[in-house]
């Protein structure tokens, strides 16, 4: 099986990311003995790369294993099976204490800013927090980068000596960011960053993180339900059903191009400024099937407005590059 990863004139540009056939599966249990009855594949058998100072936008909607996705490329959660090779190195089975190398340059920004804070800490200890478990920087290092940093975020020294609770939603998320930056990280995955914050403040946090790549080098797997924010920031993008890639194209050629039925019924409940057909919209029916007992064949058929036969039941499509750096999982594409 392939690794999706984005064609380059540069052929310098070097890879940050590789996750090969990753799965992530999570015990169900049962009976009397509570004994192992089944899975939920919350990620069964993902493919994709990341080269440096891209953005690869995962989209999907709840429940289809975006985040459990995100969190297993970071080990917070141990894949059940595949390969995650990141700068060149297998990092799969590396034991908790030799991922502290590791640590410094793979963060995350979580979607609650107010739930991911310790409330009983400055913003300044906040900040310091992972310099002072993944570094061996000097006080007076932590103290600059600190203060470096919340300049960067658009905060200021004074707001240092603070508590969480005493900022917006919009600065708690400000000071997420700075905190997930202070280690120099390559590798940044943000969890809905935006989905909790007023519209207003989404596009200033957008523009900041945008900036802040461009800064820093950084590397972004951003993943949001919110199909506008993606068009605003990705370079890329994967859209994910329960728990398999279907789709994954430039950001342009998705928006305008969309091949598989899944992403064109995402896109078509997209609000648009315009007046906008009913015939435009495309409903699906049923409801989302169980990741624990997941549809054989294709996993869309059950709800796919172009399902064409027993093929999508019973084989399960390959996700294929169909065009020039344009991926699909769909039989309508054999």
């Amino acid at each position: 099986m392939s690794v999706y990863k984005p064609e380059s004139a540069d052929t310098a540009n070097e890879t940050v990311l590789e996750v090969t056939d990753l799965k992530k599966y999570f015990p169900v249990t049962g009976g009397i003995l509570n004994r192992h009855v089944s899975d939920v594949k919350a990620v069964d058998g993902v493919n994709f790369g990341l080269e440096s100072g891209e953005t690869l936008g995962l989209v999907g909607e709840s429940g289809c294993g975006k985040s459990t996705l995100g969190k297993t490329v970071l080990r917070l959660h141990d894949p059940t099976d595949g390969r995650i090779e990141f700068l060149g190195t297998d990092i799969t089975s590396t034991s908790r204490s030799e991922l502290r190398d590791v640590r410094r340059n793979l963060q995350i920004v979580f979607q609650d800013p107010a739930s991911s804070l310790n409330p009983r800490m400055t913003v300044a200890e906040l900040i310091q927090e992972p310099m002072r478990s993944l570094t061996d920087w000097s006080t007076d290092k932590r103290e600059s980068r600190t203060l470096e940093l919340i300049e960067e975020v658009g905060l200021n020294e004074s707001h240092l000596r603070r508590s969480p609770h005493e900022f917006s939603g919009g600065q708690q998320q400000r000071i997420a960011i700075a905190r997930a930056l202070s280690v120099n990280p390559r590798l940044v995955v943000a969890d809905e960053p935006t989905s909790a914050l007023d519209v207003s403040v989404q596009a200033k946090i957008l523009n900041l993180m945008d900036d802040l790549q461009d800064t820093y080098d950084l590397t972004y797997l951003f993943i949001s339900h919110d199909l506008s924010v993606i068009k605003h920031i990705c370079d890329r993008v994967a859209v994910m059903y329960l728990g398999e890639l279907v789709e994954v194209a430039p950001t342009d050629r998705l928006f305008d191009d969309p091949k598989h039925p899944y992403t064109q019924s995402l896109l078509s409940a997209v609000p648009r400024a315009s007046a906008q057909s009913s015939d435009d919209r495309i409903v699906l029916e049923g409801d989302v099937p169980s990741p624990e007992s997941p549809p054989s064949g294709c996993r869309f058929h059950t709800r796919c407005p172009k399902y064409i036969g027993e093929v999508c039941e019973d084989e399960t499509p390959e996700l294929d590059e169909i065009e020039s750096n344009h991926w699909c999982a769909c039989h309508l594409h054999d």
